[in-house]
């Protein structure tokens, strides 16, 4: 605890500590939970130390009192192996990093404006963006007194449930040292590959700039002209430039290269394509939500099962579903392979998308497979995409 002492006093001021984070492990240890998150909430009983602790499966959600009650919460968390805090003050933000060796890296940079706290305990209602963001009239989501449109309330929801995994990857991969930290005359440049009208996209743009305040370029990739992204009435709401380069996901030239790739909801084998890219590029961050996966599916209605699995493939739709978790499973792999920690994970409720899934891959330099992908495409038959694509790289 005492590396960490400068950590301490600001998880324990219940009026300047806006959030903190915990995440990663520190080499060899491994803490009790995968993600911590530390806030203060007004309720009737009082202000209350909110920590919502993160397992593979769930949150679990503790409020403890001001005083003696937090200062043992916060004591135990500090006694925990996290490899990575994050903690943000109404003054400044604090990054402590444990390094592989054991060394801690401490970083306190101040706040260039004040910040208001939200204290609300109902996080529920609490939203990156508020429906009235100009924003979401821009991009056709909302009318225009700033009311999200009833047929647009599954894509807004969308829309909420990216700028948190957003914040998420990149917070906690800047606070690891996967991710430099951005400055206004070097921009973190981000890509969405295939980006359609990237209402996504769009949106996190202006997520990351005004309310996170952090410095982001951020390109769209199509082969066909999207008026979005060269609509002045946009770029107004967004607050800053936005940039679109016409061309393949394939042989689109950036320069310098792209630190985040976003793919979401490219078409087949295009994800794969952007997959590649982000491998060729050594981009630090990669966010892909998969479309429709009828490469593998194709494969699979000739190939023959290794017993005893014919029938997974023997009924169409039985097929198609397995050949999206089998994709998923090969792209998620072979991106351990070259040096990624990757979750596959739950995008949206289903009731929001069919198409649900998102592969998170943070480059950590570490290859981390389980070494079962050659057994498994060979036992199948298969020859992934993506695969074909990495080969030449790996040459």
């Amino acid at each position: 605890m005492t590396e960490l002492d400068p950590v301490r006093p600001a998880l324990l001021d219940p009026d300047a500590l806006v959030r903190a984070i915990a995440s990663g492990r520190r080499r060899g240890e491994e803490p009790t939970w995968r993600r911590v998150e530390l806030r203060y909430v007004d309720l009737k009983a009082g202000r209350r130390l909110q920590v919502t602790a993160y397992d593979d499966a769930q949150a679990h959600i503790d409020n403890h009192a001001v005083g003696a009650e937090a200062e043992r919460a916060v004591d135990s968390l500090l006694g925990m192996p996290f490899g990575n805090w994050h903690v943000e003050t109404t003054t400044e933000t604090i990054q402590v990093r444990v390094t592989k060796k054991g060394k801690v890296l401490a970083h306190s940079v101040p706040r260039a404006e004040p910040v208001e706290v939200d204290r609300s305990h109902d996080r529920e209602k609490a939203r990156a963006l508020e429906e009235g963001d100009p924003v979401f009239a821009a991009l056709g989501l909302a009318d225009e007194e700033g009311r999200i449109k009833p047929s647009r309330r599954s894509k807004f929801r969308q829309v909420q449930e990216f700028l948190r995994i957003l914040d998420t990857t990149l917070t906690d991969a800047i606070v690891a040292g996967h991710l430099r930290r951005p400055t206004p005359e070097d921009p973190l440049r981000i890509v969405d590959l295939g980006c359609g009208n990237a209402y996504l996209t769009l949106a996190g743009h202006r997520y990351l700039r005004s309310v996170r305040e952090l410095p982001v370029r951020v390109i769209g990739v199509d082969r066909r002209a999207q008026p979005l992204w060269t609509d002045p009435a946009v770029e107004a709401a967004v607050g800053a430039p936005t940039e679109f380069v016409p061309g393949t996901i394939e042989e689109v030239a950036l320069d310098p290269a792209p630190e985040v790739v976003l793919a979401l909801h490219a078409c087949d084998t295009a994800t794969d394509d952007a997959l590649a890219r982000a491998v060729e590029w050594g981009a630090p961050v990669v966010l892909a939500a998969p479309c429709c996966h009828h490469d593998l599916a194709a494969q699979l209605r000739t190939a023959t099962p290794p017993a005893p699995y014919s029938a997974l493939v023997r009924d169409g739709i039985l097929r198609e579903r397995f050949a999206d978790t089998l994709t998923d499973a090969v792209r998620a792999e072979l991106l351990r392979d070259r040096g990624f920690r990757v979750e596959v994970m739950q995008f949206v409720e289903s009731q929001h998308t069919p198409r649900n899934t998102l592969l998170r891959a943070v480059r950590t330099g570490s290859a981390r497979s389980s070494g079962e992908y050659a057994d498994l495409v060979s036992a199948w038959g298969l020859e992934p995409k993506l695969a074909q694509l990495l080969a030449p790289l790996d040459a």
